[in-house]
């Protein structure tokens, strides 16, 4: 007998509780239209299981309690009523980490589903930190359902992130458990990870038995699933903007046919009131402070593209403005939807950088510029997608780089300048930057914390500027 089952996933909602602004390519152009917010995402759950109650499975691939100011004011805490109320049937990590793990534990503990990871252990005893799967019986059909957090938390993220944990990627672990599911009877293998797409249609290429493979990190808008090694993979965008729909045919345990979707969370769908009460709930003692208006773009503000943004070039300009350096730097984060032209506001300050660090300078010589940048183009362009650490692009502000992204590690940087000057090797040059992703500590001398914040400088470079207009520099060309 064929059974019909569903699964929903959403990823990299980073935080966003209402609809927001988000970009469409229509025409060649960049258009933008309202999408995303838990209301609609919860309705569309609901619809989902109310026509087919025993046959949905809901996943989450993390990045979902970090992002706006709503999300870090408590440390993510006040998003579990809604995340109960959506009920998903698991979900893995990655930003949650910024909070330390043992806040991190105290969530997972009050959510009604587990947080799954292969890959996350304790440095002291080597032992996994959370499960590693579930099983899952719907219809009669046994899934297995496997979840990988994020492997770069111990590794490029703050130290702060991974105290007392290690990460491994996952992919000597995975054929272990999918092992071991089959044993325990399981006919399909779900797996949902927080690798990103490139190294997770690797890890499909390389691990057989994974029937379906839910991809995050990437913030990739699959609308046709890639199929690898017979593994069915999906992602569905980020900042709640999207769910992934994915309906199964399944004959005695095994996947006949199916049906894929990528649903936008729009205007056509009808808001759930109970969740819009609670998204009120969290927001309106900060609704006046939020939407205070403390400036004008008449350019949109966005983070979508891989070498550079108009949304960092603002911030950076706003981080130069502050200091005495020559170059700043930020780094490639994908989170922060649009800020279309018109007023600029609080609440747009905080979801370009919802950890508002303190602006950071320091002095780096001209050869460490270098092997920083050549470091992070092959986080970012690794031809080994398990080599591939970084978001977007680190972001730049002064320099002028053009490379070779088919080159090999270290060779890329083919002209470097700072202004209308080539780089010295030698020089040392002054440095703003936030955060340790901007500079890693292994790079730079007299690094200072300086007691402006990040978002006092933004809100400073608008009271200075507005209106103002932001274009891309074309500052890191590819050659």
């Amino acid at each position: 007998m064929v059974e019909n089952i569903t699964i929903l996933q959403l990823n990299d909602s980073h935080g966003y509780l209402e609809s927001h602004p988000e970009y469409f390519w229509i025409d060649g152009e960049e258009v933008y239209k309202d999408a995303g917010g838990y209301a609609l995402i919860s309705s569309y759950f609901k619809k989902v299981r109310k026509e087919d109650p025993e046959g949905v499975i809901a996943l989450d691939n993390g990045d979902t309690i970090h992002g706006t100011f709503a999300a870090v004011k408590n440390e993510g805490k006040d998003l579990v009523p809604i995340l109960n109320e959506l009920n998903f049937d698991a979900w893995t990590a990655h930003w949650e980490f910024a909070y330390g793990p043992d806040k991190l534990n105290e969530i997972t503990e009050s959510l009604n589903y587990p947080l799954l990871a292969i890959n996350c252990y304790k440095d002291d005893k080597d032992e996994l930190l959370y499960e590693p799967y579930k099983i899952l019986e719907k219809k009669g059909v046994k899934f297995g359902i496997i979840g990988i957090a994020a492997t770069i938390v111990d590794k490029t993220m703050p130290d702060s992130f991974s105290e007392g944990l290690y990460f491994t990627l996952g992919n000597e672990e995975l054929p272990i458990y999918i092992n071991e599911l089959k044993q325990k009877g399981a006919d399909i293998i779900i797996v949902f990870s927080h690798l990103g797409y490139p190294q997770e249609l690797k890890l499909a290429e390389e691990v057989h038995g994974i029937d379906i493979l839910l991809s995050g990190h990437t913030h990739n808008r699959i609308y046709e699933p890639t199929i690898v090694n017979d593994t069915i993979v999906i992602q569905s965008g980020c900042h709640g903007s999207f769910v992934g729909r994915l309906d199964l045919e399944i004959d005695k345990g095994e996947i006949k046919g199916w049906e894929h979707e990528l649903v936008t969370m729009d205007k056509s769908i009808k808001e759930d009131r109970a969740v819009k009460k609670m998204v009120d709930d969290i927001l309106s003692p900060h609704r006046n402070k939020l939407n205070t208006v403390v400036g004008e773009t008449k350019t949109p503000l966005t983070r979508n593209r891989v070498m550079e943004s108009t949304m960092d070039n603002f911030l950076l300009k706003s981080m130069l403005n502050e200091t005495d350096a020559v170059v700043a730097f930020s780094n490639g984060w994908r989170y922060g939807a649009p800020i279309t032209p018109g007023p600029v506001t609080i609440e747009d300050l905080w979801n370009i950088v919802p950890v508002n660090p303190p602006i950071s300078v320091c002095d780096i010589t001209g050869k460490e510029l270098k092997e920083m940048l050549e470091e992070d183009m092959e986080n970012t362009f690794s031809g080994n997608p398990y080599k591939q650490m970084g978001g977007y692009l680190k972001r730049c502000k002064g320099i002028y780089v053009y490379f070779k992204v088919e080159n090999p590690p270290g060779k890329r940087i083919q002209e470097f300048y700072i202004g209308d000057e080539k780089v010295k090797i030698h020089k040392t040059y002054r440095a703003a930057f936030i955060t340790t992703q901007g500079i890693p500590r292994k790079y730079g001398e007299n690094r200072e914390d300086l007691k402006i914040t990040t978002i006092e400088a933004m809100k400073n470079y608008l009271r200075k500027n507005s209106p103002i207009t932001i274009q891309l520099d074309d500052n890191m060309v590819p050659i």
